[in-house]
């Protein structure tokens, strides 16, 4: 969603739950779900565990619990309800919900994402590791995510990220669709 500026700062938040769910996730967990990497090439250096997915057809389409929802969702939804209740309106829809990593030495090249959900719902990430080799573009800037904050980004600017790092960078992502939207 176009938010007016590049990315912002929503709040701090104890990520420490959440980051011990997902690294305690077995190696097979990042590998069960490899839609994105194969069908969008910006994708081809990342792993993924997916909670929740939409299809392309969306708001047409359905939201689908994947995979991920069984082991991860107990203690994501707290948080992704947190930040919901503090920022945005009630009664809307999360279309997404997944751990992303980036792996060292990957990269995400430059890119919009394009589809109308993307158009419609605030893309949330909540950093649950990362390292000083890890570099985040938005609209042409430098976007350091740290840990212990939620950020919202605007993911109709290009925006790129760079794993130089040695250790793989994970963020929590969610898409949030207001109620105003379909």
């Amino acid at each position: 969603m176009d938010i007016g500026v590049e990315y912002k700062h929503l709040m701090a938040i104890d990520e420490v739950a959440l980051r011990d769910a997902i690294l305690a996730q077995p190696d097979v967990a990042w590998k069960e779900q490899p839609l994105r990497q194969q069908s969008y090439e910006v994708h081809r250096d990342t792993e993924s565990i997916v909670l929740l997915f939409c299809d392309e057809a969306w708001p047409d389409g359905e939201v689908y619990q994947e995979k991920g929802w069984d082991r991860l969702s107990e203690v994501a939804l707290p948080l992704m309800q947190s930040i919901l209740d503090m920022h945005y309106p009630p009664g809307g829809t999360i279309i997404r919900a997944m751990a992303a990593k980036l792996k060292a030495g990957g990269r995400i090249v430059p890119h919009r994402d394009t589809l109308p959900s993307f158009c419609m719902g605030h893309r949330i990430h909540i950093p649950v590791t990362t390292n000083s080799g890890v570099q985040f573009n938005i609209g042409g800037k430098p976007c350091r995510l740290e840990m212990g904050n939620v950020y919202e980004i605007n993911n109709q600017c290009r925006h790129s990220v760079m794993n130089l790092g040695r250790e793989d960078r994970i963020n929590f992502i969610f898409d949030y669709v207001p109620p105003q939207h379909p």
